[in-house]
């Protein structure tokens, strides 16, 4: 998610959960070859793993480039996003678009494949525009898949390329969760991961019953905390010790060191926005961040954040 899964936001999610798979926001090729992404591709080697890179590119040769360059950062799995609706995507010939192009596609899988010896994965919707029935999804994952390629994962509403912003495309299309149901079935050597719409741990348990994995997106940015007992519950290991205060101020501890390194408290604190969200001072907390951010005095208000949680 653009401006949002960033190096900062995969921190806090790691002090939260151990086990899950994190995901970088998407980085174009571009970006990469020529050099304007550094930032954006540094990662937490010391906590941050399991952590994935997610590519945004439509040319065999430049993916392949770009996937040796991640491979050799540290990174465990590279995604390639052919999901993406944004007109700036569709104006580079990637994203959702790619989903009417399967043998392309299918190519820069196989050349990201040969270049690299990590996993090579593909996130897409169900479909794109009028191509939303079932009978697409299954002719794309038929073309693209090969023996190497073990994960797809899948929002689970059409993209509409033209009429939609990318914000309306993540709710006004109608979640199709049968859709992703029946290609596990007819796939079921391929691990299948379904996105889209999942709003808490319950749900992801329940999907969980028919598919392989979930993708949590906008529902875990918002409300980190619904993701607390993952690794419990998911992953058999001991329930974590660490309450909703120990975590937000060992974040906000953190962001104390990252103002130091050149780090505004504007991207590293909008990311706790929502880890009180539901509880009885989120309001006066949110509105206290907000003051934070714009006079720069965190280390003024920790205490008085951490007990608003």
């Amino acid at each position: 998610m653009m401006q949002c899964t960033d190096i900062h936001d995969r921190y806090l999610f790691r002090l939260i959960t151990k086990k899950s798979i994190l995901y970088t926001e998407m980085v174009t090729t571009g970006a990469i070859i020529f050099g304007k992404c550094s930032e954006q591709l540094n990662f937490n080697r010391s906590i941050e793993q399991p952590v994935a890179v997610q590519l945004g590119g439509s040319d065999p040769d430049d993916l392949a480039k770009c996937a040796k360059i991640c491979e050799d950062l540290g990174y465990d799995e590279i995604n390639l996003n052919v999901g993406c609706p944004s007109e700036r995507v569709q104006k580079g010939a990637f994203g959702a678009c790619l989903m009417k192009e399967p043998k392309l596609v299918s190519e820069c899988v196989l050349a990201m494949q040969e270049a690299t010896d990590i996993a090579i994965t593909v996130k897409c919707r169900i479909g794109v525009d009028d191509n939303d029935d079932y009978d697409f999804l299954h002719k794309f994952t038929e073309e693209i898949i090969n023996p190497d390629m073990q994960t797809l994962i899948v929002h689970a509403r059409v993209a509409i390329l033209k009429g939609l912003s990318p914000r309306q495309n993540r709710n006004v299309p109608p979640l199709k969760y049968q859709n992703v149901y029946s290609l596990k079935k007819a796939f079921p050597d391929l691990e299948v991961v379904i996105n889209g719409g999942i709003q808490n741990l319950d749900e992801s348990i329940d999907h969980l019953k028919r598919v392989d994995g979930v993708m949590l997106g906008r529902s875990a940015y918002d409300n980190p905390m619904i993701v607390s007992e993952v690794d419990e519950l998911l992953f058999n290991e001991e329930p974590r010790k660490d309450s909703r205060k120990e975590i937000l101020e060992d974040y906000l501890l953190y962001c104390l060191k990252q103002n130091d390194l050149g780090h505004a408290y504007s991207r590293t604190l909008k990311h706790v926005f929502g880890i009180n969200k539901g509880m009885p001072h989120a309001r006066k907390y949110r509105k206290l961040i907000l003051e934070t951010m714009q006079q720069n005095n965190l280390e003024n208000n920790i205490q008085e954040l951490v007990s608003m949680v």
